[in-house]
């Protein structure tokens, strides 16, 4: 069996959790979210904690899916709960963002603006101060989907690596390379 997947997951009082067919609901106070679940997994939900248990101890897909289904549902529970953030950080000269709610407005060294506007689950506010690199803040409940558009958002201007411009994650580390003049 699954390390992980051998742990419990507490569930907090202000979260309400059911199963119904092969979905798991989990209700919280930031919103509402759902998961599919394998039917070899079995969910045993007890007052305050949730089990998981693997029908299919032996084969090592099953083990693996064991310990994933348990990290989805303890990520689902702390998202309705506390809810995740990611911040991105834009380096390089004029590079500016403008984001309210579901909109970002990009302006990264292209000849164009770039907007992109996002799915209700995601709030995105920008930081902008004089003097110091712009700050793109994303919200959600749903760690995936924070995931995805953080990376997206990165992808547009991925950091070069002679001056590091472009848009980062905010503890990003970028190996600078020396330039080289060849005579």
């Amino acid at each position: 069996m699954s390390r992980i997947g051998k742990k419990y997951i507490i569930i907090p009082k202000n979260v309400n959790i059911y199963k119904k067919d092969k979905y798991i609901y989990v209700k919280g106070k930031l919103g509402n979210l759902k998961q599919k679940i394998n039917k070899n997994i079995i969910i045993k939900i007890l007052d305050d904690k949730i089990k998981l248990i693997n029908k299919k101890n032996n084969e090592k897909k099953y083990k693996s899916l064991h310990g994933l289904y348990r990290m989805l549902i303890y990520n689902m529970i702390k998202g309705v709960n506390e809810g995740y953030n990611k911040k991105l950080e834009l380096v390089g000269v004029g590079y500016k963002a403008i984001g309210k709610g579901k909109i970002l407005n990009l302006n990264v060294g292209y000849s164009h603006k770039i907007v992109m506007k996002f799915c209700k689950e995601i709030n995105i506010t920008t930081e902008n101060v004089k003097g110091e690199n712009t700050i793109i803040n994303i919200f959600c409940i749903n760690k995936q989907l924070l995931g995805i558009v953080a990376s997206k958002i990165r992808s547009l201007k991925k950091p070069e690596p002679y001056k590091g411009k472009g848009i980062r994650y905010i503890n990003e580390k970028i190996i600078i390379k020396k330039y080289r003049l060849f005579m």
